[in-house]
């Protein structure tokens, strides 16, 4: 498999986003070609660093990156020699089967759209972010792709983090829930309130509302929203897990007695913190589009790039494209089906 790294992209460039492809490609023999796409004597520079000369290793010029103060479909039109923009044009061109980009997430998306185009039947693509409950992890889908969504979206949405649940995770027919007011199905606005009756209507294993305060029980496997609300409860989850465990630090360094329980109960802790960790969980898919593109967290360390590729190859192992367009084909194939004939 190939995979392209946009090198330039995040909050802190090259220096973590090269060791993260270094560590990935001692990890991850499956990964045969990994292009590094950027400026070379950077990316060069921070090579020599690792004392990496892995032969899977091409990196591709690029003069320009998108920041994160540019549009981001203005910036993919006028940066077209941005490193996205590079990026996905090896996808694109077939030379790579993913692009992995910790930049600019609008740009990443337009780029996506722009140069790839959404898989046959899908109107928009949506970001697929894995979050922690007490007992396992579910598929939160839209987390920022598109904040003007319709129900039928949301309808797809649905689709889409079925599969990804079932082929990547490895549920069997994951509960679907829509995120609302309350759990019944007259709560809501007008988006999920439609949302709900037309994943009612399909296939899936639709569960109903799932209100914000159950989110992390066990709710069910694919939680759906639009890409505002989506992205909001994202980044609310990692502030606070952050939150927790900063007020944990000050309270058990209060006292000697506090701090030898802290150090009986380091395990833990340690597990707890690795499951709310977004480096371990590395990036989020962009589901529905013609192509596997990744999204990592803006401040990505190396361990969370390293996974990030990691999530890629998963991606491109487990065909979720050619599944997503199988399902998405039997769900209109199933409404034609139902529609009353004409007369």
């Amino acid at each position: 498999m190939k995979i392209a790294l946009d090198a330039m992209g995040g909050d802190f460039g090259p220096p973590n986003l090269v060791a993260g492809a270094v560590m990935a490609l001692r990890d991850y023999q499956q990964i045969k070609k990994l292009y590094l796409v950027g400026d070379p004597p950077k990316i060069e520079n921070e090579l020599r660093k690792h004392q990496c000369n892995d032969s899977r290793i091409d990196i591709v010029h690029s003069t320009q990156v998108v920041e994160m103060s540019d549009r981001a479909w203005t910036a993919v039109r006028r940066k077209k020699d941005s490193s996205i923009s590079r990026a996905v044009d090896l996808v694109k061109r077939g030379d790579a089967d993913a692009v992995v980009s910790a930049g600019h997430t609008g740009a990443a998306v337009a780029a996506s759209m722009i140069k790839l185009r959404t898989l046959e039947g899908i109107y928009r693509p949506g970001i697929a972010a894995l979050l922690p409950t007490q007992f396992n992890v579910f598929v939160l889908i839209d987390a920022g792709a598109n904040i003007d969504a319709r129900p039928e979206h949301l309808l797809q949405y649905g689709i889409m983090g079925s599969v990804y649940s079932s082929h990547v995770l490895r549920y069997k027919r994951p509960r679907v829930g829509v995120i609302s007011l309350g759990e019944e199905d007259v709560k809501g606005n007008e988006l999920t309130k439609e949302a709900f009756k037309m994943l009612k209507e399909s296939s899936l294993n639709f569960r109903g509302n799932i209100e914000g305060r159950h989110l992390f029980e066990d709710p069910v496997e694919v939680v759906v929203c639009d890409g505002f609300v989506g992205n909001v409860i994202l980044k609310t989850s990692e502030s606070i897990a952050v939150a927790i465990f900063k007020w944990l630090r000050q309270e058990l360094t209060r006292s000697k007695i506090h701090m030898v329980g802290a150090y009986l109960a380091r395990k833990a802790f340690r597990v707890i913190k690795d499951k709310t960790n977004y480096e371990e969980y590395g990036g989020m898919p962009l589901l529905g589009v013609n192509g596997i593109c990744i999204i990592a967290h803006g401040a990505s360390t190396p361990l969370a790039i390293k996974n990030a590729l990691r999530v890629a190859a998963e991606s491109i192992e487990q065909q979720v494209n050619p599944h997503i367009v199988e399902e998405i084909r039997r769900y209109h194939e199933t409404t034609a089906s139902l529609e009353p004939a004409v007369p």
